[in-house]
């Protein structure tokens, strides 16, 4: 029986996610009062990474910020 690798692993932080969500609804609800228009849906990006606790971003530089690892 062989082992399968794990993908997606979690690399970011409980303090972080809380965090990039928080930004990332600030951004999207702000944006358009800010003139920012269509640009302000980048912050549907935060929020998702939030969600998952992995940001694909990390992977090449080895990054995570969980404290277990």
């Amino acid at each position: 029986m062989g082992t399968t690798p794990k993908t997606m692993c979690t690399n970011i932080g409980g303090m972080e996610r809380i965090l990039r969500i928080v930004a990332g609804i600030a951004i999207v609800v702000m944006g358009p009062g800010l003139g920012w228009g269509m640009w302000s849906l980048i912050g549907i990006i935060p929020i998702f990474t939030g969600s998952l606790g992995w940001c694909p971003l990390y992977l090449p530089f080895g990054i995570s910020t969980m404290k277990n690892q």
